[in-house]
């Protein structure tokens, strides 16, 4: 092979980059590729999130690891997918900001699906972390408990949505409840927020993820010990 003139060198690497494009450029991948940020997942389960059959499912993977933005490996019988590096997830997320601020369609999207019963209302970061420091508030995290384990906010406590019901015991009605959840795009803290209401509690929502929390410098936890130690410091 030859030296490459200078237009070959060009047309080479970007048509690499065009590969993530292409890789992207599917609204079911994105999905897939938001849901791998939280935490690595199964087909099955990656399939049952996103309302897809197994089949289409696996096709949309085997692209997005074609293009090196995922992982697989065996477990068993199941196939489990991850973010190939870290920089996966860094990547989305500037993805989906600067889709947020061209896009005025977002906004318009979200004011459309959040408006009803309040739940556009939202609390942002630095009046949270005030309220927590004041004890006028807390933050639930209301993902799937794998979620959870992989990474969290810091002292947030683990109330899964589908276990939300049956643990409102254990919320201080004294204090604002505040849940998340995976993002901007994720609407499982606003049926928390709705529940919650529904049985008297103030709550609102915080729209940050996971991500968003360590992309400004904010304590997030890991890990199962993390789980233990903040459930014998709440009882």
């Amino acid at each position: 092979m030859g030296q490459l003139t200078k237009q070959e060198f060009k047309d080479a690497a970007y048509s690499q980059l065009g590969r993530i494009g292409k890789a992207l450029a599917s609204p079911k991948r994105l999905e897939l590729l938001d849901l791998l940020c939280q935490a690595e997942r199964t087909v099955e389960a990656l399939a049952a999130e996103t309302r897809m059959s197994v089949a289409n499912t696996s096709q949309h993977l085997q692209l997005l690891q074609a293009a090196r933005l995922v992982e697989a490996s065996k477990n068993g019988r199941y196939v489990v997918y991850r973010m190939a590096d870290i920089l996966v997830g860094d990547f989305f997320r500037s993805f989906r900001l600067l889709a947020e601020n061209r896009l005025a369609e977002i906004e318009q999207i979200r004011r459309r699906f959040f408006s009803e019963n309040g739940a556009l209302d939202t609390v942002d970061r630095d009046t949270l972390l005030q309220r927590v420091q004041q004890r006028k508030a807390i933050v639930i995290d209301v993902r799937p408990a794998t979620e959870f384990l992989t990474a969290h906010i810091a002292n947030a406590m683990p109330m899964p949505l589908e276990q939300l019901k049956q643990r409102l015991s254990e919320l201080p009605r004294n204090k604002e409840i505040v849940a998340y959840c995976r993002g901007p795009f994720c609407v499982l803290a606003k049926e928390a927020v709705e529940l919650l209401r529904s049985h008297g509690f103030r709550a609102t929502r915080l729209e940050d993820s996971v991500q968003d929390w360590l992309a400004h410098g904010l304590p997030v936890a890991t890990g199962e010990e993390q789980v233990r130690s903040r459930s014998m410091r709440h009882h």
